[in-house]
């Protein structure tokens, strides 16, 4: 089953294609360009690589969030309108969960992506038996607030943009019981997109392109200010 894996939850752009146990090619770019502008091209740019047209794609998998609201509107759409033109099966794949799957350590994995105002989107998982589980769903958290319940742990490792933004914070409060994650799986991978999106299917989970829609988590800053506007 050739699987094609896609996200844009942070500034990062990446496309993963495997097929069943091997990776034919991923690409990534942390450029300052929109999505809009280099999704597309990176999507070709893989499939070109490897000889092949959307046509000859088994099922499309995509992170729904949470991250940035704009990214993830469109990976989502790019990736909607695959699946609804060659009438292919989706399945979306958290993002916070991807991030986790980098790191298949027997530690606590606690990815992490900023979410403005001395707050991270985060979740807790581990590994059982090759099988990643969630100990704590996609949440956020002010980071002095995450840091005191990462206190009852003995050992945890993080990766995310937001870990690397508060690094020397988690460092000062935590010490020896947190590591980080390397500089290559520190990022969001559409391999790893890919690959849950392929355990997720083969376990019967399949999406509506139609009722898809991203996990938030919190308001946009338009839907905030509406409701302050209201709240006036």
């Amino acid at each position: 089953m050739r699987i094609l894996g896609l996200d844009t939850s942070t500034l990062m752009a990446t496309c993963a294609l495997i097929e069943d146990d091997k990776l034919l090619g991923e690409f990534s770019l942390n450029q300052d360009m929109s999505h809009s502008e280099r999704l597309v091209p990176i999507i070709k740019e893989v499939l070109d690589s490897l000889g092949l047209r959307p046509k000859d794609i088994d099922l499309y998998g995509v992170s729904i969030g949470p991250g940035s609201f704009t990214g993830l509107r469109i990976g989502l759409a790019t990736i909607k309108s695959f699946a609804h033109l060659f009438d292919r099966p989706l399945v979306g794949v958290s993002t916070l969960e991807a991030l986790a799957f980098n790191l298949p350590y027997h530690e606590i994995i606690v990815p992490m992506l900023d979410a403005r105002r001395n707050r991270v989107y985060t979740g807790i998982y581990t590994w059982e038996e090759g099988i990643i589980k969630e100990v704590l769903g996609a949440s956020i958290f002010e980071i002095s607030d995450l840091i005191d319940r990462l206190k009852s742990y003995n050992r945890i490792i993080v990766n995310g943009d937001g870990a690397s933004l508060y690094k020397n914070h988690l460092l000062t409060e935590l010490g020896d019981i947190i590591g980080f994650a390397p500089i290559s799986q520190n990022s969001c991978r559409a391999s790893s997109v890919a690959e849950l999106a392929g355990i997720k299917y083969r376990l019967g989970q399949s999406d509506d392109y139609y009722s898809l829609v991203p996990d938030y988590l919190r308001p946009s800053q338009a839907e905030r200010e509406l409701e302050e506007k209201k709240a006036k």
